[in-house]
């Protein structure tokens, strides 16, 4: 038998945690391989992932027994400690969605980049939170910067996508791309991927974070809450879910505001407001996917994440925490916001 930790949240109340113990079978199934976690990141990303989790199936990926708690999931590396598979034997190093939790049992049908998670309860889920890359196969993948790209790739595949479908859609008629928390790791991914665009890119955030944002250099201009927008035609990113922020500038904006998009859920609540449509990256993963093929959607990733993370070590610095209590402390902290802008943590499990 194995023992397993998992941290399990209360899915009506985010601030409730707790840390479930139990044995899994050393015994493994056809395909199946066992991965003990090794280190993730943890960002107001995967608060996301728990307000929506209903809405997208999140809570599905890593079910747990305990009813009303479910489990956050995470981006990040594992090892593969027993496998029933030669292509996949113990010591390989993969990269993927993960649970809060010391090890996971995955059934395993292989591909050109690593395996595909096909557990009966992931069969319906979205593909590409079930695809996992074994780290000599991928092309990204460079060991110098693990901590990176535990932080950042899920989070600028999202900016990347994003920018992509403004691109596609000619910014729907605008002249000015508004974001707000722009001092969040995807809001600014995604003010990176805008830069050349031909757009002007408007950055909102808290005034403690406006210093801080302004010295990335990736925005126009950056503005705190409580300042008035100028009246062109915009398209706002909302990574906040700020109510307050969207009301703000739909009335000062009107009939210029083209289009409302959200992404982000750093306040603890899904918006149901009609004014908004929410970005799902998969969908936009899928149609480029038929655009450009696989590899041609792959390669122009890779060369806007190679652009990225040249500069990503120089803004952030990274904060190392270890275990499931530290693990609780972080979640506690990006939920209440108390997390700084120019630090991110990584959790060794």
């Amino acid at each position: 038998m194995i023992s397993r930790w998992t941290v399990v949240v209360d899915r009506d109340d985010l601030t409730k945690t707790e840390v479930l113990h139990d044995e899994l079978s050393a015994e493994l199934g056809d395909c199946e391989i066992l991965l003990r976690v090794s280190h993730v990141g943890l960002t107001a990303n995967n608060v996301t992932y728990g307000v929506i989790g209903d809405m997208i199936g999140y809570w599905r990926f890593f079910p747990v027994a305990a009813e009303g708690r479910g489990v956050i999931p995470v981006w990040g590396f594992a090892d593969v400690v027993d496998s029933t598979l030669d292509a996949l034997p113990a010591g390989t190093r993969v990269y993927g969605y993960l649970p809060m939790a010391s090890h996971l049992v995955v059934r395993a049908r292989l591909t050109s980049a690593g395996f595909v998670d096909t557990s009966d309860h992931r069969a319906d889920l979205p593909a590409v939170y079930n695809s996992y890359l074994v780290t000599s196969q991928d092309p990204a993948y460079d060991a110098e910067i693990e901590d990176l790209q535990a932080l950042y790739r899920p989070l600028f595949l999202t900016s990347f996508l994003l920018a992509d479908q403004l691109a596609d859609n000619d910014f729907y008629g605008a002249r000015t791309v508004v974001i707000s928390s722009a001092s969040s790791k995807t809001a600014f991914g995604t003010a990176q991927c805008l830069k050349g665009q031909g757009v002007r890119v408007v950055g909102l955030t808290s005034p403690r974070n406006v210093e801080f944002t302004t010295g990335l250099g990736l925005y126009d201009t950056v503005l705190p809450y409580d300042a008035a927008v100028d009246v062109e035609p915009s398209v706002y990113l909302d990574f906040s879910g700020s109510a307050d922020v969207r009301s703000t500038l739909h009335d000062r904006l009107g009939a210029s505001l083209v289009k409302d998009i959200s992404i982000g859920l750093t306040h603890q609540a899904a918006s149901a407001d009609p004014r908004t449509q929410f970005f799902f990256a998969p969908d936009q993963v899928r149609k480029r996917t038929a655009d450009w093929g696989s590899d041609g959607l792959a390669q122009r990733f890779g060369a806007a994440w190679r652009a990225f993370t040249g500069q990503a070590g120089e803004w952030v610095g990274v904060v190392r925490h270890s275990g499931p209590d530290e693990l609780i402390e972080v979640w506690q902290a990006v939920l209440a916001g108390k997390t700084n802008p120019d630090t991110a943590d990584v959790i060794t499990f």
